[in-house]
Formats: C-alpha cells, structure tokens, sequence
C-alpha cells in the first residue's frame, strides 16, 4: 500500500540504471563526464526534450555521480529548465523591484491583455506562455523581459511582441 507524503515513510525512489538512459548517458559523455558540467547536460536536455523530468534528474545524478538533490537544485534555480514541458514561445516578464519600480506591473496587466491569458497559468499546449521570473540581471534597462533567448530592456507591449517569433497563424 502507498503511503502518503508527510507520513514518517516517503515513497522509496525507483532506482535508474545508466543502461535505462542510453542518451543522457551519451549526452553526459560528451560533456566529459564532468559533475560541474551539469548546467550544460540539464540545458542541452531542455533543448532536446522541451524540459527536464524527474527521471531525466536521476539519471543525470547517475551518470555525474552527483545526488539526485544536487541535479534537483540546479534544475529548480534556473527557469530556463522546466519539469514538465512549456509553450513553444515563452516571454518571461522580470517582477523584482527593480523592475516594478519602473513599470513591470503595467507591463504584465498590459501584457494579459494583448495575449489573452493570464501570467504563469499557461500549459504546455498554449500558443504563448507568460511567466514571471525574478531577475534577469539586466536592472538598468527594466523593465527586462526574455523572449525565447532574447533580452529586451525597456520593455513595452509593442517591442515585447515585435520580438515574439510569429506563432503557427502568423500573429504575434
């Protein structure tokens, strides 16, 4: 019988063999191996993937000799590495102070507006997703926004949308 998380006995994690993952195996070799290589693995596997499962954690963790908890964090910290898969067009709106104070909160209701839908509820079928995300090292040009991998400072709806690549119906 499963029990429940918050009892004295958590779920036993499956365990993950290299052979189970041939590719991140693969993917890990061609990074050296190396456990501080595990930005780069995690990164090419959202590329390839769309995002970086549970699993792919653990067998990460397996071929880095890492903890499952140390790949876990690294893949947490960076919004860029998502668990589950996400809107092919991402904008990701900076909300920390320093952009609030110059307008990133307009920016988000505006936003909303244009796209239709609502900051951080977007699933992995939506034409946009549009995310929150505190910091993008880029204050003195706030607001900041990312793109896909484009950095737009100074943000506004009109050159927010003018960087989205046009999506299967050719709008913006």
């Amino acid at each position: 019988m499963a029990q429940a998380w918050g009892t004295l006995h958590p779920p036993t994690p499956q365990p993950v063999s290299a052979a189970a993952c041939p590719d991140i195996a693969t993917l890990c070799a061609r990074h050296g191996g190396r456990a501080d290589a595990v930005i780069e693995v995690l990164l090419d596997l959202q590329h390839a993937k769309g995002c970086v499962s549970d699993a792919d954690v653990a067998a990460v963790a397996l071929a880095l000799n890492l903890s499952r908890a140390e790949v876990h964090g690294v893949r947490s910290f960076y919004t860029d590495l998502t668990p589950e898969p996400v809107a092919h067009r991402r904008i990701r709106l900076c909300r920390a102070e320093a952009c609030q104070s110059v307008g990133a909160e307009r920016l988000r209701v505006a936003l909303e507006v244009r796209l239709g839908t609502a900051i951080d509820q977007a699933g992995p079928d939506a034409e946009v997703a549009l995310e929150t995300v505190y910091c993008l090292g880029n204050c003195a040009l706030g607001p900041g926004v990312m793109v896909g991998d484009r950095l737009v400072g100074r943000a506004t709806v009109d050159r927010v949308l003018a960087a989205l690549p046009a999506g299967e119906d050719g709008d913006p």
